[in-house]
Parts: structure tokens; C-alpha cells; sequence
């Protein structure tokens, strides 16, 4: 296993550099969940759990024609929910997320999706990845650093953290990172995990990170 890098001694020093690297490698980043509003990229976020991105982009177009807004999918059968996200995978426990957190948006909050963390993670099927994500590309509120699987893998691979756990990588990223750079940082990592930084096969000649990584976990 290849050494650490020495800057990993200095934490903050080593992700302003990793930071720095990330920005030029991605400079224009996005989320990849397709949406036109914030209740979409909510109810997207909630369909991509143990499912990717593209799967999701391929279900979601039919579930938003058929229930544009929470008002809609509040009163939406199970069973038609369910077919519609079939593809996404766990669709049984995903239609009840879905049609729990419309009608929640309803009760309580006008249909509208709340730009409030703790409202967020109040809500059928949210977690705080879930709500991080909504707020951070939804709203433009840096309300911590989303955390999924590229984010974990990459994390512990660079050295940003010694956790596995997710919301303890979350706080030491929070705690290495300005907060203006805690949404797209997640974008920029998991395009590099997407791109690059393959989990079984990480292609490391063509990494803008390679000077810096000390390749944790990884053999020769």
C-alpha cells in the first residue's frame, strides 16, 4: 500500500489543495438528478437511494407527468405509484415515502417543499443526505456536505477522513471545508468517483488527484 501523503499531517492545508484540484478538474458542476422544481428533485432524491441517478432519470419523467406537485401525489394510489417506480427498486417502501411525504407537504406545509433542515428530515422517506441535497442544489443553502456513496469512498481514499460513517464523515468534512464549497464539493467528488476514481478499478494515471492521494485502502 502506497504511503500517505505528509500532507495529510496538515488536514486543512490538504483540502484547500485537494479543493483547489477538484476545482479545475470539474470546474462546472450539477446535480445529476434531473428536475424542474424543488418537490421533483425532492421526490428524486427519495426514488435514488440503492438505485443510480440515470435509472432514476428514466422513471421519474412518467411519475411527474402523472403527479406534477405534492397536492397530486397526496392522494395517489400505492399501487400506480408503485408501477411507476418499479425500475428504482424497494418500490413498495419508496411509494409510501413518496406519497407519506407529499401528503406531509400538504398538512403542514402548503405543498410547498420547506427550505428548513429539520422540516426536511421530518418528512416521510428524508434523511439528512436527502434534505442536504435539496437544500444545497434546490435553494442554494449550504446546510452541511452530502454525503453518498462516491462522497464516503473518496473521503477515506484521499485521507479527508478516517470514518466510515457517514454522518461522522460528513462533520470532518464540514469541519476542512469553507461552507461556500460544501455543496459543490460533493458534486465535484462524486463526478471524479463517477469519472475517475472507479471503487474497483480506480484509473490513478489519469487522476488530477494523483500527486496528492495516498490511495487508502487501495493494494498495488
Amino acid at each position: 500500500m502506497k504511503k500517505a501523503n505528509p500532507d495529510i499531517q496538515a488536514p486543512r492545508h490538504f483540502a484547500a489543495r485537494v479543493l483547489r484540484e477538484l476545482k479545475l478538474a470539474y470546474p462546472d458542476v450539477f446535480c445529476a438528478l434531473v428536475h424542474a422544481n424543488p418537490f421533483q428533485l425532492l421526490a428524486a432524491t427519495i426514488l435514488s437511494a440503492q438505485c443510480t441517478d440515470k435509472k432514476v432519470n428514466e422513471v421519474t419523467p412518467s411519475l411527474f407527468q402523472r403527479f406534477p406537485d405534492a397536492k397530486a401525489l397526496a392522494l395517489a394510489e400505492p399501487e400506480e405509484v408503485e408501477r411507476l417506480i418499479h425500475a428504482t427498486g424497494f418500490f413498495r417502501a419508496k411509494a409510501r415515502n413518496l406519497i407519506g411525504m407529499a401528503q406531509a407537504l400538504v398538512k403542514d406545509h402548503a405543498g410547498e417543499v420547506p427550505q428548513d433542515l429539520q422540516a426536511l428530515t421530518e418528512l416521510p422517506g428524508v434523511g439528512r443526505k436527502t434534505a442536504n441535497v435539496v437544500l444545497g442544489t434546490a435553494f442554494g443553502i449550504a446546510s452541511g456536505v452530502v454525503v453518498d456513496t462516491h462522497v464516503k469512498r473518496l473521503s477515506f481514499r484521499l485521507g479527508l477522513t478516517q470514518s466510515v460513517n457517514p454522518e461522522q464523515i460528513e462533520r470532518d468534512l464540514v469541519a476542512l471545508l469553507p461552507k461556500k464549497e460544501w455543496v459543490d464539493f460533493s458534486h465535484r467528488l462524486i463526478a471524479h468517483g463517477r469519472t475517475t476514481c472507479i471503487s474497483r478499478k480506480p484509473s490513478c494515471k489519469n487522476c488530477a488527484l494523483a500527486e496528492l492521494c495516498p490511495r487508502l485502502g487501495i493494494t498495488s
